[in-house]
């Protein structure tokens, strides 16, 4: 299996998928190059494709009437992105912006369609993986509009452990942190705000930062619970 094979094998949306749907869907697509902070998707363009992370990073964005950025998510190998298009083919919901040089693969809506119009089992499979989105999503717009910021701030935290942490006994190490506006794009705050929580938490003794790696230690882990 070569190696944009094997990179779909493991994005969930085909995760279940044999080798020759995976084959077919690669003939389907086409891998294209981004720089850091690249615009790759614009609100409210038409969206005509899907995009899978073969390498690098990019982050989700929605901007305010003043310009203000908030941060949906950010995404790296793996992950995809533009998946609302497959459904409507209606204008993108946010901007997507490479945080790192970047190989994307893209799969053109009308394409895509066809093929899963002969498979409609791996329609099923795909219109599942996005109602798993929408729950998570739900989830996301429900913390900020009930949590305070300090608790906005920790999720966005526990989040980046989950999708990229590493496990080191009783800590866990992101070697990748975000910038602190990166941060409070995340979680709708000021990057004021985020550099006096970090602060805090550092001055608790429940993370640490050390150069771009962010630690969680295990108090983290039991404040949060």
């Amino acid at each position: 299996m070569n190696e944009k094979l094997e990179l779909l094998s493991k994005v969930s949306l085909f995760r279940n998928w044999d080798e020759a749907q995976l084959q077919r869907l690669a003939s389907l697509s086409d891998e294209l190059h981004f720089e850091r902070d690249t615009v790759v998707l614009q609100q409210e363009e038409a969206g005509k494709s899907l995009y899978v992370i073969l390498e690098g990073r990019v982050k989700i964005v929605l901007y305010g009437d003043d310009g203000k950025e908030i941060i949906l998510t950010t995404m790296s190998d793996g992950e995809f992105f533009g998946e609302m298009a497959l459904l409507d083919g209606g204008p993108r919901s946010a901007s997507v912006v490479t945080l790192d040089t970047s190989r994307l693969l893209r799969l053109r809506r009308d394409a895509f369609m066809n093929y899963l119009r002969e498979q409609p089992d791996l329609a099923l499979a795909v219109l599942e993986e996005l109602s798993r989105r929408l729950r998570r999503a739900d989830s996301k717009i429900g913390s900020l509009a009930l949590m305070d910021v300090y608790g906005r701030v920790a999720r966005v935290l526990r989040e980046l452990a989950e999708k990229e942490g590493v496990e080191q006994g009783d800590r866990i190490v992101i070697d990748n942190r975000p910038t602190h506006q990166e941060i409070a794009g995340m979680a709708g705050t000021s990057r004021e705000t985020v550099s006096r929580i970090l602060g805090d938490l550092a001055r608790s003794g429940l993370i640490e930062m050390c150069g771009r790696q962010l630690i969680l230690n295990e108090r983290f882990s039991d404040e949060e619970r």
